[in-house]
């Protein structure tokens, strides 16, 4: 993790991959075929997020085989079930590059593994976050507001989004009660 506590690209995709383990029991290779191609569709093709080796997890004794299986089956242990809510508790950058955005949509994605009461807490570190960035986008239209050309329409459409973004995220924590 860096140091604010948010998830460096390789724990994206352990999270990724004990977050689809979680729901069954699947073989290395469909888990690398799965979690490669929702990477893919949220970040675009990146070698920096492919590079790691979901062997390791075995290794790391995070997944064994499936009982009763014959076609090379794992499924987490405890210690990997305890790593994946470890890596959903993580803190949430401003997602203002790919990897950040693929990090928030597999929190979301796995979200519902997590207590209410420690999702209403992600969900509010993901508003903070996007506060965050919203003052950003603000102080650079500030800071730019003089000169000609499009970069405050750009800024204007990144605001919408992350004011789009709170509002469904608020509302997403409402919902929880």
């Amino acid at each position: 993790m860096y140091r604010d506590n948010t998830l460096i690209p390789t724990e994206a995709i352990r999270l990724a991959a004990l977050g689809q383990l979680a729901g069954a029991p699947t073989t290395l290779a469909e888990l690398a075929r799965a979690v490669r191609a929702f990477a893919a569709r949220i970040t675009g093709p990146s070698l920096d997020l492919l590079g790691s080796s979901l062997e390791l997890l075995r290794y790391e004794g995070l997944v064994e085989p499936a009982p009763g299986t014959t076609d090379g089956s794992v499924r987490l242990t405890e210690a990997g079930h305890a790593a994946l809510l470890d890596l959903l508790r993580a803190n949430v950058r401003s997602p203002v590059d790919a990897v950040s955005k693929l990090i928030l949509a597999l929190k979301l994605r796995y979200l519902h593994l997590l207590p209410v009461a420690e999702q209403r807490h992600q969900l509010a570190f993901m508003v903070e976050a996007s506060q965050t960035e919203r003052a950003r986008i603000n102080e650079l239209a500030t800071r730019h507001a003089h000169e000609p050309g499009h970069l405050l329409a750009f800024l204007a459409h990144d605001l919408a989004q992350v004011e789009a973004r709170i509002v469904w995220l608020e509302a997403l924590v409402a919902r929880l009660g």
